[in-house]
């Protein structure tokens, strides 16, 4: 009977199991919860780039476009070419001005240089009248005595005198002149000054004319890879019009969004694991720097806390993750991947560090 009593007990070692695999469920749960991770994580990422948008900065007629969709340039390639002979003329016109004025300056000068020579010519005929002007009032003195004793005629006193008021006329102009030539010296400096400042000015039309027409070939500003083209040979353009968008593939870098939560004990220089979905691989990052914001600071419509309706949510800032370089399979990267990030903050103690240093530990 009592063999009997033994076989028909139930067996206790599977609620025994059931209760300790409960139990390590619960542990694990809890150490999830309460136990701090020195690694963070978050699927919302992607990789990024500053990228360029390429556009004219003259108005103009596209002729040939050098470029395809996709295809990797290099920095100074000729992407797009406008038609250049309105630019071509405009500078031989401006090129021409430079050139007359630049006679001009000349023409001015050699008349500053000359207006002296005139002035000492002017006064050695102002002299030379004025020698014969003695002589004149001379002849017209004596022969003014001649006629008040008899023994000249009134006639002759008549042309001496005459010929003496002449005299006198002449010297009065050309002292006249000689004064009017001295007037003219800053009057000529002037229209020289003039005419060199016109100079620079031309030079300057001159140098802007070949800065437009070097604009009619369009060059890539760095090395990248060309998205979105939308231009065409035929079309033509505007100033600031979109053509393309020029991509650095060897400056890709991770827009990481992070719970604020998360950030506990991040700081910029710590390593990251990169998890590109789209090839199933994994590369190495660091942690650039922490934003300013949140995402929410930034939006167009800002949340608002003073009326009443705020609702206190968890915020996400976007943390730049950079690819370490020398990794040959980050060149399979592509701008708008969505990828997965794992930082190891090493549970560094960001507060405490932050509360004995004067700068911002984490800003870049």
């Amino acid at each position: 009977m009592a063999s009997d009593d033994q076989k028909s007990s139930p067996a206790k070692w599977p609620f025994v199991v059931t209760g300790l695999i409960i139990l390590g469920f619960c542990a694990i749960i809890l150490a999830i919860i309460f136990v701090p991770n020195r690694k963070v994580w978050t699927n919302d990422a992607y990789v990024t780039a500053h990228y360029a948008t390429i556009a004219p900065r003259v108005p103009g007629q596209v002729i040939d476009v050098l470029v395809d969709d996709n295809q990797s340039v290099r920095a100074g390639q000729v992407l797009v070419r406008l038609d250049p002979r309105d630019y071509e003329t405009t500078l031989e016109k401006s090129r021409a001005q430079l050139g007359h004025d630049e006679a001009l300056v000349l023409d001015t000068e050699a008349a500053v240089d000359r207006q002296p020579s005139m002035i000492e010519e002017s006064k050695a005929e102002a002299a030379r009248i004025e020698a014969q002007l003695v002589y004149a009032r001379q002849n017209a003195r004596r022969y003014q005595n001649l006629a008040q004793t008899g023994a000249g005629s009134t006639q002759e006193h008549q042309l001496t005198d005459a010929s003496m008021r002449e005299m006198e006329a002449n010297l009065r102009s050309m002292k006249a002149r000689v004064a009017a030539a001295e007037a003219d010296i800053p009057i000529l400096k002037a229209r020289h000054e003039a005419s060199m400042r016109k100079l620079i000015i031309d030079r300057a039309i001159v140098h802007q004319d070949e800065l437009n027409l070097s604009y009619t070939e369009i060059r890539a500003p760095f090395d990248g890879m060309v998205g979105e083209k939308t231009v065409q040979a035929g079309n033509y353009v505007a100033p600031g019009a979109a053509m393309m968008a020029l991509v650095p593939m060897n400056q890709l870098w991770v827009m990481a969004n992070y719970r604020e939560l998360a950030l506990r004990h991040m700081r910029p220089g710590q390593h990251a694991r990169i998890h590109v979905d789209a090839y199933d691989m994994d590369l190495d990052g660091i942690v650039d720097s922490i934003p300013p914001a949140s995402g929410a600071a930034f939006a167009p419509i800002a949340p608002e806390n003073a009326t009443g309706n705020f609702t206190k949510i968890v915020q996400r800032l976007p943390v730049k993750i950079i690819v370490t370089p020398n990794q040959p399979l980050a060149k399979l990267l592509r701008m708008g991947f969505s990828v997965e990030t794992t930082v190891d903050t090493g549970l560094e103690n960001v507060v405490d560090e932050q509360r004995h240093s004067q700068t911002g530990i984490t800003a870049r």
